[in-house]
């Protein structure tokens, strides 16, 4: 039977059951609540900026979005980002979901720490972008309703999430800190591994082979 919160309904086909027990199976509880409320706060300013979007696909971008945080999916070769979104594919492709519709979801994953660009692209896109900014950074946190917002975290609870969100990101990103450059994760290395020494564009480019 389907569940709805704070009036979204959250998917309920077979894929997105799969989906489901994937992140629960693979995720901490902390990654998994955060990663429904993504869909949750996507979906609610979704619907209060009037976007058509299908409900699936963000619900497997939301869910799949933090998964290179895990054990089980993440690699130290490239971003973190990368490790879910291609994962996302893959399980897409395992469904019959190609070409466009799966490239989305790649691209919602792939850019959803990267400020202002998918706001532009995509509504599924976009709505990732606008989940994660409003459960981790606030952004948007006036935009849904005081009682939105409280059936969403009844459901999902958040106790200490700033703390223990960093402390994950942290976890997820130290045995690959240099795929941190240019993008907001290098804050996170630098305030809680010591030693991190971020990359400098500059210096790259006054470093590179060129010779002027």
């Amino acid at each position: 039977m389907s569940e709805t919160i704070a009036g979204v309904r959250i998917p309920d086909s077979a894929m997105a059951r799969e989906a489901t027990e994937l992140v629960r199976e693979a995720a901490s509880p902390l990654l998994f609540d955060h990663s429904r409320r993504v869909f949750l706060w996507g979906a609610l300013r979704g619907r209060e900026q009037g976007l058509r979007f299908d409900p699936e696909l963000l619900y497997v971008g939301a869910m799949f979005h933090d998964l290179g945080l895990t054990e089980r999916f993440r690699r130290t070769d490239q971003r973190f980002e990368i490790d879910g979104a291609d994962e996302a594919r893959r399980f897409l492709r395992s469904h019959g979901i190609t070409g466009e519709e799966a490239d989305r979801v790649w691209t919602a994953i792939a850019l959803h720490t990267t400020p202002e660009i998918p706001l532009h692209m995509a509504p599924e896109i976009a709505l990732v972008t606008r989940g994660v900014e409003l459960d981790v950074l606030g952004i948007g946190y006036r935009a849904v309703s005081d009682e939105e917002r409280a059936a969403v975290v009844e459901a999902h609870p958040r106790p200490d999430f700033k703390n223990r969100i960093l402390a994950a990101f942290t976890e997820g990103l130290k045995d690959r800190p240099e795929t941190t450059f240019g993008n907001v994760k290098a804050d996170v290395l630098a305030h809680y591994v010591p030693g991190f020494v971020r990359g400098d564009f500059v210096e790259v480019i006054k470093g590179s082979a060129w010779p002027e």
